[in-house]
């Protein structure tokens, strides 16, 4: 997509300076909630797991999973249940959602997989970053019913539920209710010199 064409773009991004010279695609990231309610086209979500199918792993272990469902189907209804009524107030306009899990043993021995869920952030990272280049939308969401999920996910013990993500077409923040509208931005992040030490943390 043209960047002119990308609304995500459009957004204030006042309150991200850089503070270092990456690149623009990380500073440009963002969650919003605001989507059209249009569906995502099958190809368009293949695409998106296409992106986390190559995020790096422990031992190439990929213990991630895409469990995924568009609007207006019976598996929407059943992943839609899981999400908390604050967050079900806006992504009942996300043209898909994917329910992200992971392996908590590893498949060839069974031993633990300390780094499951370090490893599938890895793979909602690359995500994010596609749903942007292609303009569309991309929210993880944490607020949703865990004990239910296993059952209506279909999960053996050997599975994690990380986060539900939220993918759709970007709307326009005054599309949002009210209580929503003016979180609608590209949010700050702390300067670098809060985040980064050499050798150990400093002493508080």
């Amino acid at each position: 997509m043209n960047d002119k064409d990308n609304l995500l773009l459009s957004a204030d991004f006042s309150q991200r300076t850089p503070g270092a010279p990456a690149h623009d695609q990380f500073r440009q990231r963002w969650s919003p909630r605001s989507m059209t309610g249009q569906a995502l086209s099958l190809q368009d979500l293949e695409t998106l797991c296409e992106a986390g199918r190559w995020s790096p792993s422990c031992f190439n272990s990929q213990p991630w999973r895409f469990i995924y469902a568009l609007p207006n189907t019976p598996e929407w209804d059943r992943i839609f249940g899981l999400l908390m009524d604050v967050n079900q107030l806006w992504a009942a306009k996300a043209g898909a959602l994917v329910a992200l899990v992971s392996r908590t043993r590893f498949e060839a021995n069974d031993a633990p997989a300390a780094t499951h869920s370090f490893d599938a952030g890895s793979a909602w990272m690359s995500m994010a970053l596609q749903a942007q280049h292609m303009g569309l939308a991309a929210h993880a969401m944490w607020g949703f019913h865990h004990d239910q999920a296993p059952q209506v996910l279909g999960l053996s013990d050997a599975f994690a539920t990380q986060a539900i993500i939220a993918l759709g077409h970007p709307a326009s923040a005054d599309d949002l209710p009210e209580p929503l509208r003016e979180r609608e931005v590209p949010s700050p992040r702390k300067p670098l010199s809060e985040l980064m030490f050499p050798g150990a943390l400093p002493r508080a």
